[in-house]
């Protein structure tokens, strides 16, 4: 069992997470130099893949890649603490319905607004997805901003919740809830948006992308965290393994962004403020989602420590996840990967501006007594 004094060492960010913001820029800046001075790298690349019925269907390259992502993440999550949810259900309840009934809606219609309709006209051209469907790019941009809106609850939920102080309990519960939950929901809700963005929808490939970088992740990281633990202890497993593990995660996720900007440097080039563009409905989201939920438990009387990390896990995103799914039924080069990319920019800095804001509302809350900081003992950092 790690001490306090050892909990607050891992739950340091790293530098990988406290630059991170950074780290995708210069990330931005390579992918776009390598694809001017060696545009066959990313191809060749993704070229490599596992091909279903004479289509592509998964990149080898790519998936080693998302899957390294998404492994960490999923290693570091003790689903025994699940069963001590019911000792408090209504924070449970109120993220849930946050993150599944009210969050994917609002994204869809904040990024059709912005995208569809605002910046319509500045957001020019059209692109040939995976199967060969032309769509436009403002369309593809709109679909890259729903597959971040359903799904919630990133890996570094965990650190924005320990910064807030919060119930560091409850939030590695709704980490491991939503992680299962995702293998249901995910792909349902991402469908029948995408469907109504009059997007493709190759089912075949959304629900491998589940299997893939969900299921499979999910699964060897329960067993292999499992089997850890009882060769080589609980201390082992947090301050040797994790400890190697951490920056594995963040690596495998600039690697990507890498070749992905390496398709798309000339799209950028040509329109440079595509980003921010995408940017503002996908901020705009990050704060009302905060917002709603931050509200709701204050009018539900919780605890402070329990309304900052619910607040947090309805704002922040699952990117790693998003990321993969985008690539996988659209291709490294389309819109909608670039869009959930640029989630990935605005993540680190938002965040941080929101665990300021709690931090300085604290006092519009009642407040519980809770050991370590809010930190069930068997709590490791995520990423």
């Amino acid at each position: 069992m790690a001490n306090e004094t050892s909990l607050k060492t891992e739950k340091q960010l790293n530098v990988f997470e406290k630059y991170l913001t950074i780290w995708v820029a210069l990330c931005i800046v390579g992918g776009i130099v390598l694809g001017k001075v060696a545009p066959g790298v990313a191809q060749s690349l993704d070229g490599q893949a596992i091909y279903v019925g004479g289509a592509p269907v998964v990149s080898i390259p790519i998936a080693i890649c998302l899957f390294f992502m998404m492994y960490p993440i999923m290693v570091k999550i003790d689903f025994a603490e699940v069963v001590k949810a019911g000792k408090s259900p209504r924070p449970v309840l109120l993220t849930l319905i946050v993150n599944w009934a009210v969050k994917p809606f609002t994204m869809f219609a904040i990024a059709t607004f912005f995208l569809g309709y605002v910046f319509r006209g500045l957001i020019p051209g059209t692109e040939i997805v995976k199967d060969g469907t032309e769509v436009e790019l403002w369309r593809s941009y709109i679909s890259g901003a729903i597959l971040l809106g359903i799904a919630p609850c990133t890996a570094m939920v965990l650190m924005w919740g320990y910064l807030a102080r919060g119930n560091q309990g409850h939030t590695l519960v709704m980490v491991a809830i939503n992680s299962l939950t995702m293998l249901v929901l995910y792909g349902l809700l991402g469908g029948w948006l995408l469907g109504v963005n009059q997007m493709p929808v190759p089912w075949q490939a959304l629900l491998l992308s589940i299997a893939i970088y969900v299921a499979l992740p999910l699964v060897a990281g329960y067993f292999s965290r499992k089997w850890i633990i009882q060769a080589k202890g609980q201390a082992w497993f947090q301050a040797k393994f994790l400890h190697v593990l951490t920056p594995v995660s963040i690596i495998a996720l600039l690697a990507t962004l890498v070749l992905l900007f390496s398709f798309k440097g000339e799209t950028i080039v040509a329109n440079p403020l595509t980003i921010l563009w995408i940017a503002i409905p996908l901020f705009i989201q990050t704060v009302l989602i905060f917002a709603i939920t931050y509200a709701l438990a204050r009018m539900l009387k919780f605890s402070y420590e329990d309304a900052a990390p619910s607040a947090m896990i309805g704002a922040s995103n699952h990117f790693e996840v998003a990321i993969a799914t985008a690539t996988m039924l659209y291709g490294l080069s389309s819109g909608a990967a670039l869009a959930t990319v640029v989630g990935v920019l605005i993540e680190v800095p938002v965040m941080l501006m929101l665990v300021k804001v709690c931090l300085r509302t604290k006092g519009w809350f009642a407040s519980e007594v809770l050991g370590n900081n809010g930190c069930a003992p068997s709590i490791a950092a995520s990423h």
